[in-house]
Formats: structure tokens, C-alpha cells, sequence
């Protein structure tokens, strides 16, 4: 097995606790177009206890892509799918589309932090799975790999997947508070967010101070915050607009 790219951020957690959160049970997908290899692979997950489902092309895995995610190109969202924690060990070199080639389109589809990619590689793609670390990709294996080393670094890109997961639910639920906002509280809130006091926004807003405060009470209630600053921290991380 290579040495780790990166240093690896997360332990490795096994399967019970990585499917503890709420997501269901982690699943690992395998695509290399070696039989053999994908039976191992499967086998020594099986081992420790991780699902795995096998491709035997990049084409048959864009195919299980297109049936659960929506057509269209990608928005600035995460997509909907995954919903438990995934991982992605994927073949550099295979007939018809490339490993590489199929990791350029999750990379379109946002789907490297939810489902991370470690590579499988030979020798001679070593630099090339270098480079797709430095693109996103979690790491790359050589072939031959040590069993434990891989199923270790499997585990730790599930935990990753497990925080993406936990990272769209918050903003799901962020999405879903900011659409109880009317657009009078709305706003309020943007103004409340620019640090504007109470007096300021009555005037730009030709409402009584009074008027304003029941709209900012309000508003930090459905946001589920408790100042300002925890309004605009929250809007912030989550990428969503006042």
C-alpha cells in the first residue's frame, strides 16, 4: 500500500458506529474491471463488516449515478444522494471511461466530500493518482495492497462522508428554517445580520422600533439562534442569504 498523501483526519471508527449517526449502514462501491480484484475486495470488506456493491466499468457506475441522481446540471447544492455513509474505490485504468475520467464527473456532481474516491493503482499511475489527490480525490492505494492498511483508510474516508452527511443536514435544516421567514422578517434579518441596532432599521424600514423587535424575536426563534452574531455565523457557514 502507498504511504497516505495526506495525514488522515478521522479514525476509523468501524461500521457500527459510523451508521450510529442516523445515515444507515455505510456502503462501499467498487469499480475495477478485474473480476478477481472486485471478489477480494468485497471479501476483506465483508471481513470487517462493510457492504460493498461492484462495477465492472466506469459506464456501469455513471448508470447507478443517472438512476439516483436528477438530470440536469449540477446546482450549487449538495446533491440528495448519497444518504448513508459511501466511499468509492475506483480502478485507474479500465476499458471505455478511464478512472480518472469518471472522477472528473463527480467532481461536477459535488459528489467527492459525500462519497470520497481513494484510487486503485499500478505503479505507473502513481503520479497521475498524485495529481488526484491534489484535485480532491481521499488518497490512492497501489497494487498489490495490504489488506488491513486499505479496509483502515476505507473506514476513515466513511467517517469523512459521515461529517459531509452531517454537514448537508445542517444546511438542509437551515434551508428549510429560512423558508418559515416572511419576507417582513427577512428584511429585518438582513439588517439585523449588516449589525444595524434596532433604531436604524425601524427608520430604513418606516416601522416602529417596537415593530422590530417582535420581527428580530421571531426571527432568531425560526433560525433557532440566539444573537445576532449566531444568526450571521449560521447563515454564513451554510452558504445561505439573508
Amino acid at each position: 500500500m502507498s504511504t497516505p498523501a495526506t495525514p488522515a483526519p478521522f479514525p476509523a471508527p468501524g461500521a457500527a458506529s459510523l451508521s450510529a449517526a442516523g445515515f444507515g449502514l455505510p456502503m462501499v462501491y467498487l469499480v475495477d474491471d478485474e473480476e478477481v480484484v472486485r471478489d477480494a475486495l468485497a471479501w476483506l470488506l465483508r471481513s470487517r463488516r462493510l457492504l460493498s456493491e461492484g462495477f465492472a466499468s466506469a459506464e456501469a457506475f455513471e448508470a447507478l449515478l443517472a438512476a439516483r441522481l436528477p438530470a440536469g446540471s449540477p446546482g450549487h447544492s449538495p446533491p440528495d444522494w448519497p444518504t448513508a455513509p459511501s466511499c468509492l474505490l475506483l480502478d485507474v485504468r479500465m476499458p471505455g471511461t478511464s478512472g480518472l475520467a469518471l472522477f472528473e464527473r463527480l467532481i461536477e456532481r459535488q459528489l467527492l466530500g459525500l462519497m470520497p474516491v481513494i484510487f486503485l493503482t499500478g505503479h505507473g499511475d502513481v503520479p497521475t493518482a498524485v495529481s488526484a489527490v491534489k484535485r480532491g480525490a481521499f488518497d490512492f492505494v497501489e497494487k498489490p495492497f495490504a489488506d488491513n492498511a486499505l479496509v483502515d483508510r476505507v473506514e476513515q474516508a466513511l467517517a469523512a462522508s459521515v461529517a459531509a452527511l452531517q454537514r448537508r443536514r445542517e444546511r438542509q435544516g437551515v434551508v428549510q428554517r429560512l423558508a418559515e421567514i416572511t419576507e417582513r422578517e427577512r428584511e429585518v434579518m438582513r439588517l439585523v445580520v449588516d449589525g444595524r441596532p434596532n433604531k436604524l432599521i425601524a427608520d430604513e424600514l418606516h416601522i416602529s422600533v417596537r415593530t422590530v423587535e417582535v420581527h428580530r424575536a421571531r426571527v432568531f426563534e425560526k433560525m433557532e439562534v440566539k444573537s445576532a452574531v449566531e444568526l450571521a455565523r449560521l447563515l454564513r457557514e451554510h452558504g445561505s442569504e439573508a
